[in-house]
């Protein structure tokens, strides 16, 4: 073996491990804040581009639509390329395409910039989860997990607020100029903490990589139209039929060919299925709370933009409050135990959201969000972790890009779901048009509660020990372990 060769595969220091999860935790932060800021300055871009605000739509959609068509490529780059190169460049990618966005000054150059970002963030989030994959030990697993989790949890709610400050004492264009001294910290951390690059050379699926795009594209496409009002069916429908059809070809293909362009095998693994199956429907249920409750706050409830943000904060507690308990919990409890009662407990969390009133105390408002901050951090966590406990290396790639390709798509799913759960309450209650009302948004919120309880099904399948190496074993299994040993003595 080459000089070359050896360096390049050179294990990571040992006082870099401890550090890479909070690296490409912030790299997470920096691309999911980024996600969601923005939408608080729309009225400002538009009148920067002098156009409609509703035109400023393309720019969150050709960002979107990146995602969609590039995750799926991003096992192959690392691969190819090795994790390292692939994560510093895209980190290097999505820092460039940010200073693009706050220089631009017409619309089409926005959506240029966009799209390059959203290159750029396809390429660090399942890179950045695979580097930590890679090199965390399994006894670490929860620690790291918990770790890289939170930015999915936090950005969705602090975005709008920061947009706003930022939009009101500075201007829109400090919204993705802030990235610019981020990125290159960001940058130089990733070089400093990463030693190892192993890189190994397989074919290019071509089809999977076209299938693939078209099918994401077209089903985040739909998803999108189908959270603005009004609703056009046909064309909704006609692309989720589109999509769904393309990713069945796609799907086809990769279980047919020998090198596909994402290994499927990892969802015959019954821990990692269940942060697909069931974690998808966590997910979406999970994805519609920053929809749906800003809309009820301001809408039926009557408060301002100010005191729904700020309630939106008792999310954002919770999530913090929890983490350094999850660990804990895990080993106290196990995977099973932990998905299935937490589970349950995130369900009573929306069904709690659907029995808020206009008169209700803000304080008991604000407690049940940090209940509901608590809970989905902790499933969040529970859910990521078991997922990729029974992977084994040679399958990591293709998990974790599966993984980041369901995470994302879920994402805009919760939109939709959110919308579509408020149309659904909205016809139910005869209402045809008009602002939606304290009822229509119960009936939402029991809608969503029904996601999450159906999402606990799938873990009652799981084996009672499912991913003990990585949680440990619980009190009670360690009890009936020690005793077999003394018996067997």
């Amino acid at each position: 073996m080459s000089q070359t060769t050896t360096a390049a595969q050179a294990p990571l220091a040992d006082g870099a491990l401890r550090w890479i999860p909070f690296l490409v935790a912030a790299a997470f932060f920096m691309e999911n804040l980024d996600a969601t800021v923005i939408t608080t300055a729309l009225p400002q871009m538009a009148a920067s581009f002098g156009v409609a605000p509703a035109r400023l739509s393309i720019g969150m959609s050709a960002y979107m639509l990146a995602l969609a068509v590039f995750i799926p490529v991003s096992g192959w780059l690392a691969d190819r390329f090795g994790p390292r190169r692939v994560f510093c460049s895209a980190i290097v990618v999505f820092t460039l395409a940010s200073l693009l966005c706050g220089l631009c000054t017409s619309l089409w150059q926005f959506t240029a910039a966009r799209i390059l970002q959203g290159l750029g963030g396809a390429m660090m989030v399942p890179v950045g989860r695979l580097v930590v994959l890679r090199n965390t030990q399994r006894k670490d697993l929860v620690r790291a997990i918990a770790t890289i989790t939170w930015p999915g949890l936090v950005a969705p709610v602090i975005g709008p607020p920061v947009g706003g400050l930022i939009t009101t004492w500075l201007s829109w264009h400090w919204i993705f100029l802030l990235n610019v001294p981020l990125g290159v910290i960001a940058w130089l951390a990733a070089l400093r903490l990463i030693r190892g690059d192993g890189a190994q050379s397989r074919p290019f699926d071509v089809f999977g990589f076209v299938s693939s795009g078209i099918g994401c594209s077209a089903v985040m496409m739909g998803l999108e139209a189908a959270s603005h009002q009004p609703v056009a069916p046909l064309w909704v429908g006609g692309l989720l039929l589109a999509g769904l059809a393309a990713l069945a070809v796609t799907v086809w293909h990769m279980r047919r060919v020998g090198n596909p362009l994402v290994d499927l095998s990892a969802l015959r693994i019954p821990t990692f299925a269940v942060t697909i199956v069931g974690g998808s429907l966590f997910r979406i249920a999970i994805g519609s709370a920053p929809f749906l409750l800003p809309l009820m706050f301001q809408l039926a409830f009557g408060l301002s933009a100010v005191q729904s943000g700020m309630l939106m904060l008792a999310l954002f507690a919770g999530n913090l409050c929890m983490k350094p308990a999850t660990s804990w919990i895990m080993r106290r409890f196990g995977f099973r135990n932990v998905l299935v009662g937490n589970g349950l407990l995130v369900a009573v969390g929306f069904a709690a959201c659907a029995g808020l009133m206009p008169n209700t105390p803000l304080a008991i408002i604000a407690a049940v969000l940090f209940f509901g901050g608590l809970c989905r951090s902790m499933q969040f966590t529970a859910l990521n972790t078991i997922g990729f406990a029974d992977v084994p290396q040679a399958r990591m790639t293709g998990a974790t890009t599966l993984f980041s390709v369901f995470q994302q798509m879920n994402a805009g799913m919760g939109i939709a779901f959110g919308a579509l759960a408020l149309r659904i309450a909205e016809v139910v209650h005869g209402q045809v048009a008009g602002t939606p009302g304290v009822s229509e948004f119960h009936l939402a919120f029991g809608l969503v509660a029904l996601i999450a309880l159906l999402a606990v099904g799938d873990s009652l399948l799981l084996a009672r020990n499912a991913g003990a190496e990585v949680s440990g074993p619980t009190p009670a299994e360690a009890t009936i372990a020690n005793q077999s040993r003394r018996t067997s003595r």
